[in-house]
């Protein structure tokens, strides 16, 4: 068996493989609620054969998400149909996470195919966005945050408790905090965007602090048997790599040590000018083994994995305990098969749905597309 076809568990979860699906905003709900899009669409992916289907980044408030587009969990309606979703993901055969966060100064922001900037200030389909300090993201995102303040921290890091006791209560089997990508908590981390002179700004121990505080008041309600995960960015590519790096691994040791089980590895993107290796094929893989060996928890990783070779090289060497594979299996539902078949499996129909893999097997005519 190849190594991306191992089952990996983690607490009281086993997923089948290695592959899994992360987060990708579809940007198709209404005042936070999921529509048929997100009813069809992650069932579908399920049945693909990943061994585990991450939910898109989901509002903890109204002023958390990214668009108005994005789904929510601050209300019970939104958990109803998340609910759903999480059923329909584990009848499938794969194990349901969602991922939770605030936008931050990235809020309140057109859909990416309607502009991909924030919407005017006149526009009632907008509001204020929220940041540790008053400082704009620039570019399209030009939009000036308003600094919070201790009672604003305050209920940003209720507003995550709830939507874990929603998420939980929905029956996700897997918590992913979104610490990445230049939202609200990576903002309170990085000297860029938090210029504060509190106890949540300047110091290592302050910007650390929203993020660490959360991260416990979610492992108060959170059960200790699922797992409680982050996607965090651990480099900026701004020319400052080591430092960041170093002074990521040392945050990510202080969250493991507060009962995080796994961090998903990614980049920053606090500011916009900065020099990513998009070109390089799974650039994020020596990095993800970095913070896998340093802090000592597993990882997983995407970003430029493209094909089963190195998708399989990055868990076999031991880079990363699981991959993360998005844009194909947009492409193509069933992308596991296809990795199936590259990597030799003996049966890789046994990563599709049985009614698919019944008739493949049956299947006699020009090109004899058949399930083993």
């Amino acid at each position: 068996m190849s190594a991306l076809f191992t089952p990996f568990k983690l607490k009281d979860v086993t997923l089948r493989n290695r592959i899994a699906v992360p987060p990708m905003c579809q940007y198709s709900a209404v005042d936070g609620l999921t529509t048929d899009w997100h009813q069809v669409h992650y069932p579908s992916i399920a049945r693909g054969g990943a061994g585990l289907v991450i939910v898109e980044a989901t509002g903890v408030s109204p002023e958390g998400r990214i668009t108005p587009g994005c789904t929510g969990l601050w209300n019970d309606e939104q958990a109803e149909g998340m609910a759903r979703i999480a059923s329909s993901i584990a009848k499938a055969g794969a194990v349901p996470g969602i991922q939770i966060g605030h936008a931050g100064r990235k809020a309140s922001a057109n859909r990416p195919w309607e502009g991909d900037d924030h919407i005017a200030d006149d526009d009632p389909r907008g509001w204020q966005p929220l940041a540790p300090s008053a400082i704009a993201f620039g570019g399209g995102l030009s939009r000036v945050p308003r600094a919070m303040t201790l009672d604003d921290i305050a209920k940003v890091k209720a507003d995550f408790v709830a939507a874990t006791r929603r998420a939980r209560d929905a029956g996700f089997q897997w918590l992913e905090l979104h610490y990445a990508h230049g939202y609200l908590a990576q903002s309170f981390f990085s000297p860029y965007s938090n210029h504060r002179d509190d106890q949540y700004g300047g110091s290592f121990d302050n910007r650390g602090r929203f993020l660490l505080e959360t991260l416990a008041a979610v492992r108060e309600v959170w059960p200790e048997h699922l797992p409680l995960t982050a996607r965090f960015g651990v480099i900026e590519y701004d020319g400052n790599d080591e430092s960041t790096l170093a002074e990521s691994i040392a945050l990510v040791r202080r969250m493991h040590a507060s009962g995080l089980d796994l961090l998903n590895v990614s980049m920053n993107f606090v500011i916009p000018d900065v020099r990513v290796p998009w070109g390089t094929q799974a650039f994020l893989a020596p990095i993800a083994e970095r913070v896998r060996r340093e802090a000592q928890l597993p990882v997983a990783s995407g970003w430029c994995i493209d094909g089963a070779e190195v998708a399989e090289r990055v868990i076999a060497n031991n880079q990363m305990d699981l991959v993360m594979m998005g844009r194909a299996h947009l492409a193509d539902p069933h992308y596991p098969y296809q990795l199936a078949h590259a990597l030799q499996e003996s049966q890789p129909a046994q990563v599709l749905p049985t009614p698919y893999a019944y008739w493949l097997s049956r299947y006699q005519g020009p090109g004899k597309a058949s399930a083993q």
